[in-house]
């Protein structure tokens, strides 16, 4: 501890705001799924957004050191397949249904904490484990008619995403924010670079593109609107990264991991708005599983006398 007051209503504040936007540029991106590809947004969002970051570096005086450490490469790596997951879900399921199965991560993180860095795990966050791996079972209801297995994406990207906090939390935890900011969208901006020359130097059968064009295309036609939302977007991320970094900061994070899943109320509110989607009664009470079993998994272990 620095020994400085928590400020929990502006914390809680700024991580209502920040995942709210998140929620909002991904409804953006996932209409954008239909004309666009992944890689054209990464590359695009984070062409924009990196110019503002060092302009928020400059300003705010934060010493600028780029380096090549392997634990942030490894995080920003890690959160690059996060949202490849996430984002390649988008043309076939619902914004609030893949919302929820990304939202499975701090379930992920108790359950990896406990056999990757031996953190102890209560009674009550093993409840909370058991908790959202049932909702995640009501909500993609395997085995039945209503199952899809591109569900798992975001399922698999909670994994990486899990991944990516334990690491910022063991390997990570004195670097700082604008740094593993910069190094992120380095990540995406190389990530979408990467896709869209191997895409279009080694284009993929008709059948696949048909399949997916949106994960396995390099470049979908661009207009002055399309590029004028990318620059949105990149505005936007360094606001949201910025944002959730700060809200860690400077509040208790067992109270901030609980408001953090106000995304998933935006998902579902953006999910309406964009594209007329209601989630059923199923997804509704999977979703109320699922933050439950966040709630049991973040309060912090009571600590003894």
């Amino acid at each position: 501890m620095d020994g400085r007051p928590d400020k929990t209503l502006q914390g809680i504040l700024i991580i209502s705001a920040s995942v709210s936007a998140l929620a909002f540029g991904d409804a953006i991106a996932k209409q954008l799924s239909v004309n666009l590809t992944i890689w054209q947004i990464f590359f695009a969002r984070s062409l924009f957004a990196l110019p503002v970051l060092g302009i928020v570096f400059i300003v705010s005086g934060t010493p600028f050191r780029f380096y090549v450490a392997k634990w942030v490469m490894l995080r920003s790596v890690l959160l690059v397949l996060t949202w490849i997951c996430y984002y390649a879900s988008f043309p076939f399921l619902s914004l609030p249904v893949a919302a929820v199965a990304i939202y499975t991560f701090p379930v992920l993180v108790a359950l990896f904490s406990t056999f990757l860095i031996n953190e102890p795990t209560t009674r009550r966050q093993w409840l909370g484990i058991m908790l959202g791996f049932v909702g995640v079972i009501v909500i993609l209801q395997p085995g039945s008619d209503g199952f899809s297995w591109f569900a798992l994406l975001p399922v698999s990207g909670a994994g990486f995403l899990a991944l990516a906090m334990i690491l910022t939390r063991t390997k990570c935890l004195h670097e700082s924010p604008l740094i593993l900011s910069f190094s992120q969208l380095l990540g995406f901006l190389i990530a979408g670079l990467v896709g869209i020359v191997a895409l279009t130097i080694w284009p993929l059968s008709p059948q696949m593109q048909s399949a997916s064009g949106f994960v396995f295309t390099g470049w979908g036609r661009m207009g002055g609107f399309e590029w004028a939302l990318m620059a949105f977007l990149g505005l936007m991320a360094v606001g949201i990264f910025s944002g959730i970094a700060r809200a860690y900061q400077i509040a208790p994070p067992a109270i901030i991991a609980v408001f953090d899943y106000v995304y998933l109320i935006s998902a579902t509110l953006w999910g309406f708005v964009f594209f007329a989607e209601r989630p059923g009664a199923l997804t509704l009470a999977g979703m109320a599983l699922i933050f439950f079993a966040g709630v049991l998994v973040a309060v912090p272990k009571p600590r003894l006398r």
